[in-house]
């Protein structure tokens, strides 16, 4: 049997006629850019073409508020811009991340989509079969340039994920570590520095450490988004603002603010914003951070519940799943070493933006796909693991107190609360003598005659230990 052919329709740009699927919303500039970049496969994500959504529909309703678009064209595109930004439309977005370092193929093809979908709106409200053509230069990407969406579609994209993900995800997190600390705030345990035996601790108050360095991403996670606030949009082809109004980018900026919830503003200095990316630099490095955080809270989780027999065993992590394809009953800490191997491809990615940022020359970025496709990764990644981290694991770990209380009586350095009352080196003795004998610290100082048992008790107790002398 004769294979199955795709129709297609012919459309024209500037540089002469493309083949384009039949059934595609987008024109001759998306073909072009779909045979030129077949690359990675990758698209942009969801977060990203939202905002261009955003983008699209707030320019549009700025040119009909300056008088410049026609107002039944204005609806049209507003419509089929809010479409885009809702995701009805996504599948019309075939362009490859790695393209045109401007990311001008999808601007085009934010521009050809929503000028075919709003001509099929207008014509379904309008009865003469003749409507007013919509044109992705001349109507839809009025007032702009690629070299001024992208950059603020990347902003926008980015601050709002980091506000309605990140933020939200650090601070369930947060709870539930605070939850545990407190739940374990009687439970005392050897510390540790260099991975040896310390003086005691809490294991609440460990967890009301891991608590407030996730508090602290957050505050950090606050921070990337503020600095990305700023939009390029009314700089349009070099930071000029050539081919448009005055007015335009405070109305559509004011647009942005009300569809987001967010305090964007226009860019103080066009040239720089369109020409540098330090802003997105900045930003990921603070979303970096809240990844190593991440990744040193699962870290300790997974050596505390290391073992059970070979390990430290002093809590039990959520089975979630078995742990090996040959050793039946093994239990693994899946859920940590899903967030650290997070963290340590968001520490590549913000390399990649780092390099990216690098890509400025004279009025224009042109690594800005590479930052836009890395930046929103490392944030949505952050944010589910998160959650998977808080739900699937903290909010489910069982301590081991007895056990913690054998191991913190065989520690050597809690000879450290006797320094103070016999001074370092008898302090240093008792600890060799009781590490070659195999007694605990306490039998060695009772049997040394320094104390008496009512100040050995004193200041042998691990709890009193954990805190500074009132």
């Amino acid at each position: 049997m004769p294979k199955h052919r795709p129709k297609h329709r012919i459309e024209r740009d500037s540089l002469g006629e493309m083949q384009v699927p039949e059934d595609a919303y987008y024109g001759a500039q998306t073909a072009r850019a779909v045979e030129n970049f077949p690359i990675s496969g990758r698209r942009f994500p969801r977060a990203f073409i939202r905002a261009l959504g955003i983008v699209k529909s707030a320019c549009a309703r700025a040119n009909a508020d300056l008088g410049d678009l026609d107002a039944r064209i204005a609806r049209a595109v507003v419509q089929a811009s809010t479409e885009v930004a809702a995701g009805k439309l996504d599948h019309a977005f075939p362009v490859d991340v790695f393209q045109t370092g401007s990311g001008t193929s999808t601007n085009m093809n934010a521009n050809e989509v929503i000028a075919r979908r709003a001509a099929e709106v207008l014509g379904k409200r309008v009865r003469k079969p003749a409507h007013p053509p919509i044109h992705p230069n001349d109507h839809v990407n009025m007032s702009q340039s690629s070299n001024d969406v992208i950059p603020t579609a990347i902003h926008v994209s980015v601050a709002c994920t980091i506000h309605e993900h990140l933020v939200p995800a650090l601070a369930h997190l947060e709870g539930a570590l605070s939850k545990k600390a407190r739940a374990f705030d009687g439970v005392v345990k050897s510390g540790r520095t260099h991975l040896m035996d310390a003086t005691p601790v809490r294991l609440g108050q460990e967890f009301a450490g891991y608590a407030r360095q996730v508090a602290s991403g957050g505050a950090r996670a606050a921070r990337a988004r503020d600095a990305l606030l700023e939009l390029a949009l009314g700089g349009t082809a070099v930071g000029t603002g050539l081919n448009r109004r005055t007015e335009f980018p405070a109305r559509a900026i004011a647009y942005i603010r009300k569809d987001t919830g967010l305090a964007f503003r226009e860019a103080a200095d066009h040239f720089e914003a369109q020409g540098a990316k330090d802003a997105c630099v900045e930003a990921s490095g603070l979303v970096k951070a809240v990844a190593v955080g991440l990744a040193k809270v699962a870290g300790d989780l997974r050596l505390m519940a290391s073992g059970p027999a070979a390990g430290l065993g002093e809590i039990t992590l959520p089975a979630v799943q078995p742990g090996s394809s040959i050793m039946p009953g093994k239990v693994n800490p899946v859920i940590c070493e899903a967030v650290v191997m997070v963290a340590a491809q968001v520490v590549a990615n913000d390399a990649a933006v780092t390099l990216g940022g690098l890509g400025g020359t004279f009025e224009l970025n042109l690594m800005m796909p590479l930052i836009a496709v890395n930046l929103l990764a490392n944030v949505e990644w952050l944010a589910a693991a998160s959650r998977v981290l808080a739900d699937r694991c903290v909010s489910g770990i069982v301590a081991h107190e007895e056990h913690m209380r054998a191991v913190l009586e065989r520690n050597l350095a809690v000879c450290t609360a006797l320094a103070p009352r016999i001074g370092y080196d008898r302090a240093a003795a008792l600890a060799k003598e009781a590490a070659a004998s195999g007694k605990t610290v306490r039998e060695v100082a009772r049997a040394s005659g320094a104390f008496t048992d009512a100040e050995l008790d004193r200041l042998l107790d691990y709890r009193r230990m954990t805190e500074p002398e009132p």
